[in-house]
């Protein structure tokens, strides 16, 4: 049945692989849609949300699933079972639940089982290199945060996420930062300073590589916005390309999409800076400061 057992990654990525899964079965057996969301009294909508991860799963409703694909070993059963189990489990960032929106809780949970992120940032620091009175600065100034205890929980919250790069499951991380986001005085020189001298210090790790797009440069950083690009270790998943707008995200998953960013960013590496000279210039606009 190809069924994958186990997965490292958080809930999200295991609803995925669920998700995946089942639509595989369905489609082995022939069966459609709308036959499918009928043996568990529900939508064609509804199941093609489940087979793209996007709600939660009955364990009820997955065992009705695999009766009608033909999955009646216990062994088989028991697998797939176990995973909507799994693929319902709580994850860390639940608790901030309160202050996290809808569409960013999914890249939260992506993010937390990704193996490699590509981005690209025009306006900001990357959130998993920010240092806390940066990310403070930059939700204050965005002025829809306004409370200061939910302001200090939007920061725990972004600290939180940083434990990603150093924790035993870290995942490489190759940023594209352009000078903008150097340049603009976020909250003033002291604490841009303290911002620079966090990305020295985090791409000194071996699995961060960033780079900048400096003034001047020719190419795609004219065209493309800010993006990221999720890739996983999971054969079964695709990559995910990351839109983020002022009230709501986009999530592309589609191959010939996805192919164009990754274009996109082999453009942005080749016109930014090397790592080396990149840590030249982070001297340059700290001294500057």
């Amino acid at each position: 049945m190809g069924t994958t057992t186990q997965t490292s990654g958080g809930a999200t990525v295991r609803r995925l692989l669920l998700g995946t899964q089942l639509r595989r079965l369905r489609e082995a057996r022939g069966v459609s849609r709308e036959e499918a969301g009928y043996s568990i009294r529900a939508s064609e909508s509804k199941i093609s949300r489940m087979e793209l991860g996007r709600v939660g799963f009955k364990e009820r409703d997955v065992a009705d699933l695999l009766t009608l694909y033909g999955v009646d070993a216990e062994q088989e059963r028991a697998t797939v079972l176990g995973l909507v189990r799994a693929a319902n489990s709580s994850s860390w960032w639940h608790e901030y639940g309160d202050i996290l929106p809808t569409w960013f809780q999914n890249y939260v949970g992506l993010e937390e089982a990704v193996a490699r992120i590509h981005s690209y940032e025009v306006q900001f620091v990357h959130g998993l290199l920010q240092t806390a009175d940066y990310a403070r600065a930059v939700i204050t100034a965005g002025g829809h945060v306004t409370r200061p205890d939910e302001i200090d929980r939007r920061v725990e919250l972004r600290l939180r996420r940083q434990r990603l790069l150093t924790g035993d499951r870290a995942p490489s991380l190759v940023a594209v930062l352009d000078e903008a986001a150097l340049r603009r005085p976020w909250g003033g020189p002291e604490l841009m300073r303290g911002q620079i001298d966090r990305l020295l210090e985090l791409a000194e790790l071996p699995n961060v590589r960033l780079q900048v797009m400096p003034f001047g440069a020719a190419g795609l950083s004219a065209e493309v916005g800010a993006f990221s690009l999720l890739g996983f270790a999971e054969p079964e998943l695709a990559d995910v390309v990351y839109l983020e707008q002022f009230t709501t995200a986009l999530y592309l998953d589609r191959p010939a999409e996805v192919a164009e960013y990754h274009h996109a960013m082999d453009g942005l590496l080749a016109d930014s800076l090397s790592p080396a000279l990149t840590r030249d210039l982070l001297h340059t606009v700290r001294g500057e400061l």
